[in-house]
């Protein structure tokens, strides 16, 4: 039987890329998103594997309890969960950052992947085995100029991490973290509100990751042996040495 991974905002970037590798590695997805038609589209295209859609938005506790707990039994012995949705709104310095943005980070970075991981755990425990990947940022490990409540939600993911890994540690359940720095998908033209200039504007000059590139690195975070957790990992792509030390051509 197949292992199962849960993969939230898997309708594009890192959730996406990684819903198409673990599946060419003998996955089941449960693919989770906003956006039906993405995740229809990734329906349509997954061969070879079972996958199942839930279109929810982290966000909403409610709409996350209720489509976590209508999984069939079948579907409810999940082995991964990578909480992966996560957003940056805007880069303006605090004095003139706009609240609806801070509350949408704030919203989906920290309390969309409390929300999943609430109803996701206890299926875990149940089993005494599980693995929990949570997408965090260099943005949580250093904070930057205009970055501020980006940061503090990153920040946030990180103390989670550690602080889920230490209460699971006696369920059976491993916890990693990975904090990725530049990698190039919607992520900008999300902070820039579509402006793709500006968003396009961050990659030149260099080559950034891809989420390719973090889908294979959580693939070999699944893939290692049971007594084996890779908890933390920085990831850069070769240009950079910090979240502002970034060397352009």
């Amino acid at each position: 039987m197949n292992k199962i991974a849960l993969i939230t905002g898997a309708t594009s970037g890192i959730g996406r890329a990684t819903a198409r590798l673990l599946v060419r590695h003998g996955f089941d997805i449960i693919a989770t998103g906003r956006r039906t038609d993405r995740l229809r589209e990734l329906e349509t295209e997954i061969t070879g594997a079972r996958v199942l859609t839930l279109a929810f938005d982290v966000r909403d506790k409610a709409s996350v309890k209720a489509a976590i707990s209508s999984l069939p039994a079948d579907w409810q012995q999940i082995d991964v969960l990578l909480n992966n949705a996560g957003n940056a709104h805007g880069l303006s310095p605090i004095q003139s950052g706009d609240e609806q943005d801070w509350e949408m980070m704030l919203d989906i970075n920290v309390k969309g992947l409390l929300y999943v991981s609430k109803e996701v755990i206890p299926l875990m425990i149940g089993r005494q085995q599980g693995h929990i990947i949570n997408i965090g940022s260099v943005a949580g490990k250093e904070a930057y100029p205009n970055g501020n409540v980006y940061n503090a939600s990153k920040f946030a993911v990180d103390a989670l991490s550690q602080g889920m890994r230490f209460d699971l540690i006696k369920e059976g359940i491993k916890v990693s973290e990975i904090n990725p720095g530049l990698v190039q998908t919607e992520f900008s033209e999300v902070r820039f509100k579509g402006n793709k200039d500006r968003a396009e504007a961050v990659y030149k000059g260099f080559k950034p990751l891809v989420a390719e590139d973090i889908a294979d690195l959580i693939l070999f975070m699944v893939t290692r042996p049971p007594h084996v957790n890779l908890a933390e990992v920085l990831i850069f792509p070769a240009a950079q040495a910090s979240a502002t030390v970034v060397h352009k051509a």
